[in-house]
């Protein structure tokens, strides 16, 4: 019953977000008028989800560790999940670096620059970004919305919880109970995701229009055929050799998120729904609660390739000779780079002009990249959370989780 469930909203899904491409192609006419309330009702929607990521990931998180029972599992988990992460982006930059040069991805491709001004994403050191990990407010954290810091003082508290035990059984109760509260208003909202995907998906096609569409076009296809096959092979793969599920079954439980994702361009918005489609797989909260607002943070596999198709693509078009060695260095500054990036619509617009500036291309280039940001962020985002939900599939059988009581 349940499969049939998610079957009949994967397609509702779809089919809002085929109508919402098939609206904002039709709005520069005489639509335009709707676009105040297609506006409001994503924004509602995304409202909605938002409200309960973290209480969702912080409560989920609480009460995942003390069902887990031990400091060390604990440990396992989060390992496992950093050095997934680390090894796939790394795999996603080298192919983004390589697969356009070897294409000659714009080579003979007339770039018209815009100037835009944007803010580089700086590098900060190591000592401080360790340093950053512990909120001195964790109010603050919470509001601001730094997942990071809400997700390491969810690992303290529940690890206090651990220790404490029977003390603190009050307190692991009232954070299930908030679980149990969030999960609930996220199954809800998600009745209402049609609708939401609808709306995003208009707007977005509405403000870049089908003439900035078909002049980059060449680029974008090549981009989204690079992340079907990267989606396919490398997740595929990963699920049915580590996670012992069948490709087919996986993308097909997923694919609500996935479209969300595509539809919302965030990651850790869709992170309720990721959840339950998590939950779906078999994947224990003990592990999906770590794993995905983990990967939300620091899995940009896709935003990995997207930084470095980019970056390739321009430096051909405007004549700029990347070496070997400036490859290297591009390498390892979008790793970093893509790990920092926030899981949020048009986050990499930031690191993106860093490894511009690294790469010696004309700061015009930013202006052109800023107008397909957001149909190149829609990919990337969707397969970026099908990467988390992968690594929760293959962590449910590389971690075994022995629960309490």
């Amino acid at each position: 019953m349940k499969n049939k469930k998610s079957t009949h909203l994967t397609l509702a899904i779809f089919t809002g977000l085929l109508l919402g491409i098939a609206l904002g192609l039709a709005m520069p006419g005489r639509l335009a008028f709707l676009l105040p309330a297609i506006d409001l009702v994503g924004g509602l929607y995304m409202n909605a989800l938002r409200m309960m990521i973290y209480p969702l990931v912080f409560c989920s998180l609480v009460a995942g560790i003390h069902g887990i029972g031990s400091v060390s599992a604990t440990g396992r988990v989060g390992a496992q999940a950093v050095i997934y992460y680390t090894a796939t982006t790394l795999l996603a930059s080298l192919l983004g670096l390589f697969l356009p040069k070897a294409l000659g991805l714009g080579r003979g491709v007339a770039v018209e620059m815009v100037e835009a001004g944007v803010e580089a994403t700086h590098f900060t050191s190591l000592l401080d970004t360790v340093r950053n990990l512990i909120p001195a407010n964790p109010a603050a954290a919470f509001a601001n919305g730094d997942m990071l810091q809400v997700l390491v003082f969810a690992v303290i508290v529940g690890t206090a919880c651990l220790a404490l035990e029977g003390k603190a059984k009050p307190f692991v109760d009232l954070a299930c109970a908030v679980n149990e509260i969030a999960v609930k208003v996220v199954s809800v909202v998600m009745l209402f995701t049609p609708v939401g995907v609808f709306c995003s998906i208009a707007s977005v096609v509405y403000a870049n229009g089908t003439e900035t569409i078909l002049a980059l076009g060449t680029v974008l296809g090549a981009l989204y055929l690079t992340f079907f096959l990267y989606a396919a092979v490398v997740y595929g793969g990963i699920v049915r050799l580590l996670g012992k599920c069948g490709v087919r079954t996986f993308f097909a439980r997923v694919m609500p998120a996935a479209l969300n994702a595509f539809g919302t361009c965030s990651s850790s918005a869709t992170l309720p729904i990721s959840k339950q489609c998590a939950g779906s797989l078999g994947v224990p909260n003990e592990i999906s609660s770590l794993a995905l607002p983990l990967g939300a943070t620091i899995n940009m596999d896709a935003v990995s390739i997207l930084m470095s198709f980019m970056i390739v693509f321009f430096a051909n078009a405007c004549g700029v000779e990347i070496s070997f060695g400036l490859l290297a260095v591009v390498l390892l500054s979008n790793t970093l780079l893509s790990i920092g990036t926030p899981g949020v619509p048009g986050g990499a617009i930031a690191s993106f002009a860093a490894l511009a500036a690294i790469a010696g291309l004309p700061a015009g280039v930013m202006g052109v990249y800023i107008s397909v940001n957001t149909l190149c962020d829609m990919g990337a985002t969707c397969c970026n959370v099908l990467g988390d939900l992968a690594c929760s599939v293959a962590m449910k059988e590389t971690v075994k989780i022995n629960r309490k009581g």
